[in-house]
C-alpha cells in the first residue's frame, strides 16, 4: 500500500485541510440543544476561539481577496450596539456568532472586501458558508427589527441565544418569522418549452419562475394554482416538489415546484404583477443563460435560477 504524504502544515502546526476549515465562517452545526443554556452568548463571547459574523441590515461583511469568504471577527472587535445571536459551530467545533445592526445605522466595521448579502455573495461562497450567511441576515433582520412585542408594545427580552424574545409585560413568546412562499417553474406537456414571466417591479428587464406568499390557511397545492392562474392565467397539472431555499428577503422559504400548463396557449400576464409572459425554447434559455439574448434571468444564488437551469439541463 501506497504511503500518503504528510500534510503540509503552517507555522502553528495546522495541516492545509485545517487550515482551509479555521478560514471557513461556516456554522455547519446548529447546536441547537446549546441555546437553552441563559449564559451561552456570554460565555461564547469571553472565548477566543469564537468568531463574529457581523450583519449590518441585510449584508455581511466580505474578507479581502479571491475565493469569496466571509470576513470574521473576534467578539471584542465588534462595537456596542449590537443584538447577538449563536449560528452554530465550526467544524472544528469553534462557535459562530451573529453581531446584527440596524440598516440605517452608520456602518458598524470595516468591511475588507466590501459589504454583500445572499444575492450577490451567495453564488460566490462556498455552501457552507452561503448557508450561513442566510442563517445571519434572516436571524439578524429579526433581532434589530423585532425589539418590542407586536400585541403589547412592552420590551422583548431575548432568550435561546437569540432564537427567541419573550414580551416582559403581557409573557408573550416570539419566534423570528418565516414565511413560505412558492415558486414554480411551468413547462408545455411535452417539457420542450418554459414559461417564465417578467415582474412589473424589475421593469420588464428580467424573465424568471412564478412565485407568490402562500395565505392564511392555504396548502402549498392550492397556493401554486392560484397564483398562476392569477398572474399568468394558466391552469395546471402534475405538481412536482423539486427543492427549498431560506430567502431572507424578507423572511421568506422558498418552496419550488415543477408543473405542466395544461393549455400553453392560455399564458397571458396579468398586467399588474406580471407585464410579459413568454414560453422559451431549451435553446433560448441556454442562451439566455449564457448572458446572450434579450431575455434576463435571476442570478445563479436564486432557486429560480436552479429551477431554470434544472429544466435546461434534463435533456443535455
Amino acid at each position: 500500500m501506497r504511503r500518503s504524504e504528510p500534510a503540509e502544515r503552517d507555522e502553528t502546526g495546522r495541516s492545509d485541510s485545517a487550515v482551509a476549515a479555521a478560514d471557513l465562517v461556516a456554522a455547519i452545526d446548529r447546536a441547537a440543544a446549546e441555546r437553552d443554556d441563559p449564559r451561552l452568548l456570554e460565555h461564547l463571547r469571553s472565548e477566543a476561539p469564537t468568531r463574529v459574523l457581523v450583519v449590518h441590515g441585510a449584508v455581511a461583511a466580505r474578507a479581502e481577496g479571491e475565493p469569496a469568504r466571509l470576513h470574521a471577527l473576534a467578539p471584542a472587535e465588534v462595537p456596542e450596539g449590537a443584538e447577538w445571536g449563536f449560528l452554530g459551530r465550526t467544524s472544528l467545533g469553534a462557535a459562530v456568532l451573529v453581531a446584527a445592526f440596524d440598516a440605517h445605522a452608520p456602518e458598524p466595521v470595516a468591511a475588507p472586501g466590501g459589504w454583500g448579502g445572499p444575492r450577490d455573495l451567495g453564488a460566490l461562497l462556498s455552501p457552507e458558508e452561503a448557508d450561513t450567511l442566510v442563517a445571519a441576515v434572516s436571524l439578524g433582520r429579526w433581532l434589530t427589527g423585532h425589539r418590542f412585542c407586536p400585541t403589547c408594545g412592552g420590551p422583548a427580552a431575548l432568550r435561546q441565544a437569540g432564537w427567541s424574545r419573550r414580551c416582559t409585560v403581557c409573557g408573550r413568546e416570539h419566534f423570528p418569522r418565516n414565511d413560505p412562499a412558492v415558486i414554480v417553474a411551468i413547462t408545455d406537456p411535452q417539457r420542450r418549452r418554459l414559461l417564465l414571466g417578467a415582474n412589473a417591479n424589475w421593469g420588464g428587464r428580467m424573465h424568471s419562475a412564478f412565485a407568490g406568499f402562500v395565505e392564511a390557511g392555504e396548502s402549498l397545492e392550492t397556493a401554486i394554482h392560484r397564483e398562476l392562474f392569477e398572474e399568468a392565467g394558466v391552469r395546471l397539472t402534475d405538481l412536482r416538489y423539486v427543492s427549498s431555499q431560506p430567502w431572507p428577503y424578507p423572511h421568506s422559504l422558498m418552496l419550488g415546484f415543477e408543473a405542466t400548463a395544461i393549455d400553453p396557449a392560455e399564458a397571458r400576464p396579468d398586467g399588474t404583477e406580471i407585464v410579459d409572459v413568454r414560453w422559451l425554447t431549451r435553446e433560448e434559455v441556454g442562451a439566455a443563460l449564457a448572458g446572450d439574448g434579450d431575455v434576463g434571468l435571476p442570478g445563479p444564488a436564486s432557486i429560480a435560477h436552479g429551477l431554470i437551469r434544472g429544466w435546461y439541463e434534463e435533456e443535455r
